[in-house]
């Protein structure tokens, strides 16, 4: 779910996930974070809606968790995605992403519960993989994380393209006169007269 769309009280984040089946025409919801989601998880399971959670690095809350790091580097934290996970399997989550924890939490989270993992930079002992289209296809800029493996570079090709038509631009190669439209000469014939 967007973020804000769940944090304002139960009522209505039920509220917000029904607009999202009802006209969005969605089928579940994610929605990010652990113990703290708990009691909304069950809720929103209550109300015949089907919840997928997310735990680890949740990108809604990137600045609070440090910005984009492995989540669960101590024993403790280790600890409590492992908790938080358990802890959402039975508040009736049908599934639960794992994003940028440890691969050893991953896979002891995946071996204890029974639903779905879902791994993103989390090894590869989760049940389903995903990596986000962007980085996929290398249509993003900057640094990666070290899981994202590039199978394009399309913000290469985007990038030079862009470049070789501002130059063309700047040097009145573009646009040409085969490249533009041209007036019909019966209308300009009507405007000389």
């Amino acid at each position: 779910m967007p973020y804000g769309s769940f944090h304002t009280g139960d009522n209505k984040a039920v509220r917000n996930a029904m607009r999202l089946l009802k006209n969005g025409g969605a089928e579940a919801v994610k929605l990010e974070g652990g113990r703290n989601r708990v009691d909304l998880v069950k809720r929103l399971v209550d109300e015949e809606i089907a919840v997928m959670a997310h735990i680890g690095l949740t990108p809604q809350s990137v600045h609070k968790l440090g910005g984009y790091r492995v989540q669960g580097k101590t024993a403790v934290d280790a600890n409590k995605l492992i908790e938080d996970a358990k802890l959402l399997e039975q508040a009736g989550a049908f599934a639960i992403v794992l994003e940028l924890i440890p691969r050893e939490i991953a896979e002891i989270i995946t071996k204890e519960l029974t639903i779905s993992t879902v791994g993103i930079g989390a090894g590869a002992a989760c049940d389903i993989q995903v990596l986000v289209l962007h980085d996929l296809i290398g249509f993003t800029f900057g640094r990666q994380p070290r899981f994202v493996r590039q199978y394009a570079n399309v913000s290469e090709v985007i990038s030079t393209a862009i470049t070789n038509w501002m130059e063309d631009v700047r040097s009145g190669n573009y646009p040409n006169a085969e490249e533009s439209y041209g007036m019909p000469e019966a209308a300009k014939k009507e405007m000389k007269a």
